[in-house]
């Protein structure tokens, strides 16, 4: 009993000292990640971020202008007025963690039944690319990976 007793508190106190350090290049890029999304310009757009995924059928994130991507909204879109700029193209998947300006608007919630979940559809009405290599917006490893049935929250 007091062998079990002793590896249990062992083992508590190895784990608590195992706290992740973020590295110093990772931190000053989220900083100034920060820093650019708050000097954004108001206005009647969305940013966008492209979150391929081929067993999936939503579209990427979505925030206004001056928000964290943590207030993002996975969604889903309505490709009425617009094609996405991927099936504009014909390469379903090819703009994977792009990130994009939006014009449009979000619409109703819709099913996504490969992943069993509600989504915000985005109507798209036109889009201009920001970047084509963003900076991570994700803490969990491989997120943009197309192949990795994981769904990322971005941070």
């Amino acid at each position: 009993m007091k062998t079990r007793l002793l590896a249990f508190v062992a083992l508590t106190f190895f784990l608590s000292a195992c706290a992740t350090v973020e590295p110093r290049e990772t931190h000053s890029a989220r900083l100034a990640m920060a820093e650019a999304i708050r000097n954004e310009p108001p206005g009647d757009y969305y940013i966008g971020r492209r979150y391929y995924k081929q067993d999936y059928k939503f579209w990427g994130y979505v925030r206004r202008p001056g928000q964290p991507w943590s207030t993002a909204k996975l969604v889903l879109m309505n490709e009425q007025e617009k094609y996405a700029p991927d099936r504009e193209i014909g390469k379903l998947g090819s703009d994977n963690n792009t990130e994009y300006k939006l014009y449009g608007e979000l619409g109703e919630t819709r099913y996504e039944p490969a992943s069993n979940g509600f989504y915000p559809e985005f109507i798209l009405k036109s889009y201009e690319v920001r970047s084509v290599s963003p900076g991570n917006i994700y803490r969990t490893p491989g997120a943009t990976d197309p192949a990795r049935r994981v769904i990322a929250q971005p941070y």
